[in-house]
């Protein structure tokens, strides 16, 4: 839309911008049309348009052939978006973007978000949008151009900081372009600016925990001028030694670190020993013939190795709202890295049963305790991985522990988003979860 026709149509549906809101209205076509460029668009895609107010972008992200949902705050304009496209492949919904459950993004096979982020909640919004692990491919937003800025900072400049590290951990962001204040009615008081992000490639990064590296950044830069040898004096004891060892001075700030070196730096905090070292290489399983009869044990690499059939658990946790219980497996798994699993699940050892298996997975992946239940028997097979599985349920709301060195992550999800997930993304789930999940359905 043009200047002179924005102003008609505000009039018309008798909007007046509210600063505060964010309403500043885009009035660039050319500069519209730019942006969904750089999202590469394909009628593959779905996107998710937070905050579309007229539609500037809306447009060209139909022509494209996406499909669209728009999530606007503002009744009377997401009423005006309905009216104006009436399109098979527009979603609008009317809701603060902040309340909208990204969990539902999982079931769509590919998920893009395009968004011009209201100033006063940028920051909540990207961290929302952005939180790992993400369904979406790809993010473009326009924000102030102070935190894009910061966003895309590098190492040495006065804009590098927690947050910089934070979000490159997992994404890389571009600094696309600067946009004036004058292509907005009205026009804000500072300019703007787009950024790109899209996700690490999976191993990009040297293998690495998280939330050491979190907390060791967010510590280093909790006072910049200050070297960090002594904002980590307790956390990283033997400074001399592994600041020569990652490559940096012993003087060094926060801002003088490059991402690789504040994931080595947190891999060598405490000197812990490297998290994909296998504490179970003496571990032992039941070996069984093809009715799970007993035939003897053998070491974890010899069953594994071989395709032996052996036992195993899975145990699905729910809760009170009826939502289940899912993991992410580490990266340092033997099988199936990565890939999202039952709420729990372990094979059977030694000298155990099925339900003292049980028990001790739970305790041990999630940390809790809790009353279990049979739910059914599966076969061993090349889905299963040759294991004989019972498959448990129970209920418990967290929080739960998670043992780091097997789990990623883990969250609640309805339970029909992870159906809808797992026919959208099947390549995103272990095998045995999926025979279990399906062998669940089937039992109910």
């Amino acid at each position: 839309m043009k200047l002179s026709e924005i102003d008609a149509t505000l009039r018309e549906i008798r909007v007046a911008p509210v600063k505060t809101l964010g309403q500043n209205f885009l009035h660039d076509g050319n500069l519209a049309r730019w942006i969904v460029e750089k999202a590469e668009l394909t009628p593959e895609d779905y996107v998710v348009e937070i905050g579309p107010g007229l539609g500037a972008l809306t447009q060209f992200i139909l022509a494209a052939g996406a499909s669209v949902l728009a999530i606007e705050k503002d009744r009377r304009l997401a009423d005006f978006l309905r009216d104006r496209f009436r399109n098979d492949r527009l979603e609008v919904l009317h809701a603060d973007a902040l309340d909208y459950d990204v969990r539902g993004l999982f079931a769509k096979p590919r998920v893009k978000v395009l968004g011009n982020l209201p100033y006063y909640i940028s920051s909540q919004l990207l961290l929302k949008f952005t939180k790992y692990p993400s369904p979406i491919s790809l993010w473009l937003f326009m924000l102030q151009k102070e935190m894009a800025r910061r966003l895309s900072a590098t190492p040495g400049t006065s804009d590098y900081g927690a947050l910089s590290l934070v979000v490159q951990l997992h994404y890389h962001v571009e600094y696309l372009r600067t946009v004036p204040a004058s292509v907005f009615l009205p026009q804000p008081d500072v300019d703007s600016a787009f950024v790109r992000l899209s996700p690490r490639a999976p191993g990009e990064l040297p293998d690495h925990d998280p939330e050491t590296f979190r907390r060791l950044v967010r510590l280093g830069f909790s006072q910049r001028r200050k070297q960090l040898r002594n904002l980590l004096r307790e956390e990283v004891p033997n400074w001399e030694e592994v600041s020569s060892a990652v490559g940096f001075e012993p003087r060094a700030r926060a801002e003088e670190l490059a991402l690789e070196q504040w994931v080595a730096l947190s891999n060598l905090a405490l000197s812990r020993a490297p998290l994909g070292a296998d504490p179970a290489v003496s571990e032992r399983f039941p070996v069984v013939d093809d009715q799970d009869r007993l035939l003897g044990d053998a070491p974890r690499a010899e069953v594994h190795g071989n395709n032996l059939r052996h036992r195993a658990v899975h145990i699905l946790i729910f809760n009170h709202s009826g939502e289940l219980f899912l993991q992410k497996r580490s990266r340092w798994k033997d099988r199936h890295p990565c890939l999202w699993d039952s709420s729990a699940a372990g094979h059977v050892d030694a000298g155990e049963d099925y339900d003292e298996a049980a028990n001790r997975e739970l305790q041990e992946e999630l940390g809790v305790s809790a009353e279990l239940s049979r739910v059914v028997k599966l076969g061993a097979s090349e889905k299963t991985g040759q294991e004989f599985i019972w498959l448990y349920q129970g209920r418990h709301d967290g929080p739960f522990e998670l043992a780091r060195s097997e789990i990623e992550y883990g969250d609640f999800f309805p339970t029909d988003i992870v159906s809808d997930w797992m026919k959208a993304r099947p390549d995103d789930f272990a095998p045995g979860f999926v025979e279990c999940w399906q062998a669940f359905g089937e039992a109910k």
